[in-house]
């Protein structure tokens, strides 16, 4: 074989191997994906600085929405943006009328029952009160009084373990969960004296006491850790897996970096990409 014809063998082998690894990534992702290019994706908007509308421009603004098109860019696909009550997230998941959640949704053992996760954050849950509670400073303070929590979340289970262990494993009156709609709901009654404290995601408290300087103040340490996960159901494993994919991208290009920085998250940066808790290789 003489050089031209080596050089030309060596040129259709390049592009023999760029077109399968085209062909590779297109077909990475589900029929129904791949036709329409429009991933469907459900949220809920009211957990800054997670998923929130900008009150001045009414756009979707927060750290899930950055990852969310950083992930979007890798995969070749447009967002479609599903807005519902955080209730409501896991139940759209099944019937079909969203592909995935990116919400600040904990992965937990419970929900693995019926959905796969790919972890991106740590979190944990963290109680917070009034600046104006003298007599609330530390986490023990909490016991026998009434604390407010979403519902919907883990939270109210995690509060209740810990008052298991350090309230009532210690003689002390058991800690009050009061369930709320939803975290804003809990800093509402919060407020109007209707709760001694609240508990949310430790992602989350740091943003709102900017939001609101001078109004909340921190108590103890974030406790009942879970990371947050994307969503999955359990058959759509080709999906999770190009998301999974990408993430790993986004990962290793530095863009989550900039997304965590952007936010302020660097405390509830992940290091390697996990699924329902276990690292996977990078």
């Amino acid at each position: 074989m003489n050089l031209h014809r080596f050089t030309a063998a060596l040129a259709l082998l390049a592009l023999c191997t760029a077109l399968a690894a085209s062909l590779a990534q297109a077909q990475a992702l589900p029929d129904r994906i791949a036709k329409s290019k429009v991933l469907k994706i459900g949220v809920n908007a009211i957990y800054p600085p997670m998923e929130y509308r900008d009150p001045e421009s009414g756009k979707l603004v927060g750290f899930d929405i950055d990852l969310a098109n950083a992930l979007a860019k890798e995969l070749g696909v447009t967002i479609a943006w599903q807005e519902a009550g955080f209730d409501q997230l896991l139940p759209s998941l099944t019937t079909g009328r969203i592909d995935l959640i990116l919400s600040g949704l904990s992965d937990n053992p419970e929900r693995r029952a019926t959905a796969d996760f790919i972890d991106y954050l740590n979190s944990g849950a963290q109680f917070f009160t009034s600046v104006s509670r003298k007599d609330i400073n530390q986490a023990e303070d909490l016991c026998g009084k009434t604390v407010g929590t979403s519902r919907s979340t883990t939270f109210p289970n995690d509060v209740k373990n810990w008052s298991d262990t350090h309230c009532v494993g210690a003689g002390k009156p058991a800690i009050k969960v009061e369930g709320t709609n939803d975290n804003a709901a809990a800093r509402s009654e919060l407020k109007q004296g209707r709760l001694d404290a609240a508990a949310q995601g430790s992602e989350t408290v740091p943003y709102v006491m900017v939001l609101e300087p001078g109004v909340y103040k921190s108590i103890g340490a974030p406790f009942g850790g879970v990371p947050q996960g994307i969503a999955f159901t359990k058959a759509d494993v080709l999906l999770r897996d190009a998301v999974l994919a990408a993430f790993k991208k986004v990962l290793a290009s530095g863009a989550y970096t900039a997304i965590i920085a952007k936010w302020n998250l660097q405390a509830s940066a992940v290091k390697q990409a996990a699924v329902n808790g276990a690292p996977t290789k990078p």
